[in-house]
């Protein structure tokens, strides 16, 4: 089976490493893409998130100026929070229909019990509805500091079985993690993911320059590591939280510490700190390496 592109560039490795990054999105951050927009790589794959109290009208609406713009629609679907098939399917094919999408991104979802019938993940990719419309590509998830839910072993289980389903209905995978503060936690992980023979190309989930205690708030919510020698890796003092922090040092240290052993990697960039600033950061970052 030939591989759909993920990026353009995919295929050999980055000039530095924000060449080929990708971005995350809400439904409500239009304006600010398009402020954002002029600074954007062509063909940026831009994630529409799933997230509560958003209408699919208005998800839909996002993921058509991301192709306006001129970059790739990449909409999630959150399984737990999906009340019906048929709702499923139509906004499936709503995003198909309106903004060009060719890849999805899947994930149960916060809910607890689901809302629908689907339960997780890997019941959506089960329908058959993503190949039928279409897709290439499917988006996973990947915990580089594991999942509250799930044991480690239990992880890396579920993620071979994904990537291998995916494969199996003919579209490709591709794993975008977390993001996290420990560049040593990411590589080991990656370094175990290779290890365990899973090849798919990975987004590396990067936290955007944002408020100190904007970061720690979403860390929180996340349940992302955040020991006081992790922040301090990162460029933060739990005694200082006042002011802003970017993520310099944890970009600095991935690159330092990938090799060809780690596979395709690429980067994903969570906007805590709203789209400008992020895609600033990652245009000063690009300059100065």
């Amino acid at each position: 089976m030939s591989t759909p592109i993920i990026h353009p560039n995919w295929a050999r490795p980055a000039i530095n490493m924000v060449e080929g990054y990708s971005l995350e999105m809400t439904a409500k951050d239009i304006e600010s893409l398009r402020e954002a927009a002029p600074g954007i790589a062509p063909e940026t794959p831009i994630a529409v998130t799933f997230l509560p109290g958003e209408a699919f009208e208005a998800r839909i609406a996002a993921a058509r100026l991301v192709r306006e713009l001129g970059f790739e629609p990449m909409p999630h679907f959150s399984a737990r929070r999906i009340v019906s098939e048929d709702e499923f399917r139509e906004y499936l094919k709503a995003v198909t229909r309106e903004a060009g999408v060719k890849r999805c991104f899947v994930i149960a979802g916060d809910p607890s019990e689901p809302e629908g019938p689907f339960a997780d993940s890997s019941a959506l990719i089960a329908t058959g509805a993503f190949e039928d419309a279409g897709i290439t590509a499917i988006g996973i998830g990947g915990h580089p500091e594991g999942h509250p839910n799930m044991s480690d072993e239990e992880c890396w289980s579920v993620l071979q079985t994904k990537c291998d389903e995916i494969e199996k209905r003919g579209m490709a995978p591709l794993i975008v993690t977390q993001f996290a503060f420990d560049a040593g936690a990411v590589l080991s992980w990656l370094a175990e993911l290779r290890k365990r023979g899973l090849t798919a190309p990975v987004r590396l989930g990067i936290p955007g320059p944002a408020g100190i205690k904007t970061l720690m708030r979403f860390a929180a919510r996340c349940g992302v590591g955040a020991s006081a020698s992790v922040l301090t890796k990162y460029g933060i003092s739990i005694t200082k939280l006042i002011g802003t922090a970017g993520p310099d040092k944890l970009v600095d240290q991935i690159e330092k510490g990938l090799t060809e052993e780690h596979g395709a990697v690429r980067l994903h960039f969570y906007p805590f700190g709203g789209l400008t600033k992020t895609v600033g950061w990652i245009n000063d970052y690009a300059k100065s390496h």
